[in-house]
């Protein structure tokens, strides 16, 4: 990764954490509002904080297990699910407390429309899996299989060129030595 490429990824990084941050506590702020506006009477304003923590946390949580899901190549309905129910709670908050018309209404749904595209932009791509290391071949050892001894008397040149001269039967010449790692197979010991 290049140093232009880090740094394009840590202003991003830094992009999505202040604006889910902002959009997070826009959203916080209206759910609490609905929830103490349509609550009896006498019910206490911690009631409408924990209200909206929970509906804000649990598309964070469900944005996270999706991602966790994805890396391992399961199945990720459920999650889908409960964001998609998370960021309709928020977007239905945010569109209760609007002023009427439409201008209120998109200015109020600002926070869950950045949510649902900052959700987008984290889930667009599979993550990377980082590769696995590349091992060289190794072949297993070849047993030497003699052939047919080569008689003794076979006939080959003589230094003078005259006659034939018979050629002993352990005689080599002409064959190349061949190190040991030529003859293994992958992930097998060298033969000693």
């Amino acid at each position: 990764m290049t140093r232009a490429e880090r740094f394009e990824g840590v202003v991003l990084v830094a992009i999505l954490l202040t604006v889910g941050t902002l959009a997070g506590a826009a959203s916080f702020t209206h759910v609490h509002d609905w929830t103490m506006h349509n609550s009896p009477a006498g019910t206490p304003d911690w009631f409408g904080w924990a209200n909206a923590a929970i509906s804000e946390l649990l598309p964070i949580a469900a944005l996270l297990t999706i991602r966790a899901r994805r890396r391992a190549d399961r199945p990720i309905g459920y999650p889908m699910f409960l964001l998609v129910c998370g960021v309709a709670l928020s977007l239905s908050a945010q569109l209760a407390v609007a002023k009427p018309g439409i201008s209120g209404w998109l200015l109020s749904a600002v926070p869950a429309l950045a949510f649902m595209g900052l959700s987008k932009l984290v889930l667009s791509g599979k993550p990377a899996m980082p590769a696995a290391p590349i091992k060289a071949p190794v072949m297993e050892p070849a047993h030497w299989v003699p052939t047919e001894p080569t008689p003794a008397t076979e006939a080959h040149p003589s230094p003078g060129g005259d006659e034939p001269q018979p050629r002993p039967a352990n005689d080599r010449s002409g064959l190349v030595p061949v190190p040991a790692l030529a003859f293994t197979r992958p992930n097998a010991e060298v033969a000693r």
